[in-house]
């Protein structure tokens, strides 16, 4: 098969492939960029695989970083772009259940597709834009079939992490899973527990954010691998009910939006607690910790204020973009209203502060200031007081009249 429109993406790489084969090397794009090409789906990151080794492919190109030479891996700066090339390779038995015990650099494009995961993943073009296809993987295209390169089994003992690649691209790629390697991925799905849980996540996350995701979801709940992935063993029916919640074609705008919904819907108690088992940032279980606070606030009823200024009205939109598809009460405008009619935004747009009432008023320092400016805050915000310097110590003096 030839492309018959080269991406403009390849075009712009293809001076990298004609120096290394002017050199007297083979070289090859390779992975993803290819299989997406083909579906017309948008290219991300170009990959090119070359029977040049590392040394070798450095003394073709003046700019380079040894971004991971030890797997063959070097940085190519070229034409104001960053590009990844890579020694063909085999690998030895893998150890870890993630990683090869050794790295082989060879000259063979055959024995480097053999390793890859799947065979839509397996594709290799030239820069006359035919691919070279030795496993099947057009045809596995065409039938929107995800097919293990070889053996599935071996596959998945290799790598476990290839069981959580393959749920996401069902959930990118709308495809279905052939019945080998679906079979496979079941009985080998105890092996993520081998994987670090970081990698899990990323795997995760990206299926949540695919336009198919509860196809996916639910492919990875009938196989049982989320068992073995952090605080989800034994909740088949709450997963398979979290993929009814939503209507089918809706699609999450953001990560923090995904993983709120789905703690929420699975009642998860402490969501900072659970997001720290799968090891995310501090930031990310704070948004995430937020957007359920909001829709457990929707549940029972309209939003406030006090609502609007401590959560931000983006975060407001962004669970009540939940309710839509949720197929519930949904009322954008109120938090518009909400947000305009806002004197303060944050505590910095408050006219005093802790050393105004210090320096003007002669309060002393302690935790009392901080009560009385919570109070202060909380009146702004709900309209019962102005943002003003003197009718905010006119409040204060009156108060401490009344002591």
């Amino acid at each position: 098969m030839k492309l018959s429109d080269l991406p403009s993406e390849f075009q712009e790489a293809l001076p990298i492939l004609e120096k290394i084969k002017a050199a007297g090397f083979e070289a090859y794009f390779v992975g993803g960029s290819v299989r997406d090409a083909i579906l017309g789906r948008p290219i991300h990151d170009i990959d090119i695989a070359t029977s040049s080794y590392p040394e070798e492919t450095k003394s073709i190109f003046s700019k380079t970083i040894d971004v991971g030479i030890e797997h063959g891996t070097v940085l190519v700066l070229e034409g104001g772009h960053e590009y990844e090339i890579t020694t063909f390779r085999t690998e030895e038995v893998y150890v870890d259940y993630r990683r090869p015990s050794a790295v082989h650099f060879v000259r063979s494009l055959e024995e480097d597709l053999k390793r890859r995961d799947f065979t839509v993943n397996a594709l290799a073009l030239d820069e006359q834009a035919q691919v070279i296809d030795l496993f099947g993987g057009l045809d596995d295209l065409a039938r929107r079939q995800l097919r293990a390169v070889g053996k599935p089994s071996e596959r998945f003992k290799e790598d476990a992490l290839r069981i959580m690649r393959g749920f996401r691209f069902v959930a990118n790629l709308n495809f279905e899973i052939d019945l080998q390697t679906s079979k496979a991925m079941r009985n080998h799905a105890h092996l993520l527990e081998k994987i670090s849980v970081e990698r899990s996540f990323v795997e995760f996350d990206k299926l949540l954010m695919g336009p198919s995701w509860q196809k996916g979801l639910n492919l990875m709940v009938d196989s049982g691998a989320h068992n073995f992935l952090p605080g989800l063993k034994g909740l088949d029916n709450e997963i398979f009910s979290f993929c009814q919640s939503l209507a089918k074609d809706y699609q999450f705008s953001q990560s923090e939006q995904a993983w709120a919904a789905f703690l929420h819907h699975l009642a998860i108690p402490n969501v900072k607690s659970f997001l720290k088992g799968w090891k995310t940032s501090g930031q990310f279980q704070k948004d995430v910790e937020k957007l359920v606070q909001i829709l457990n606030l929707r549940e029972k009823g309209c939003l406030t204020k006090q609502d609007c200024y401590r959560y931000g009205a983006s975060f407001l939109r962004i669970a009540e973009e939940l309710r839509e598809g949720q197929g519930l009460v949904s009322d954008f405008e109120h938090i518009d209203h909400l947000d305009k009619s806002l004197v303060i935004h944050s505590k910095k747009d408050m006219v005093v502060s802790g050393k105004t009432l210090i320096t003007e008023l002669g309060m002393k320092p302690g935790p009392e200031i901080g009560q009385l400016l919570g109070k202060i805050e909380a009146a702004i915000v709900d309209g019962k007081l102005a943002n003003d310097k003197d009718a905010i110590f006119r409040v204060i003096r009156e108060g401490e009249g009344d002591e």
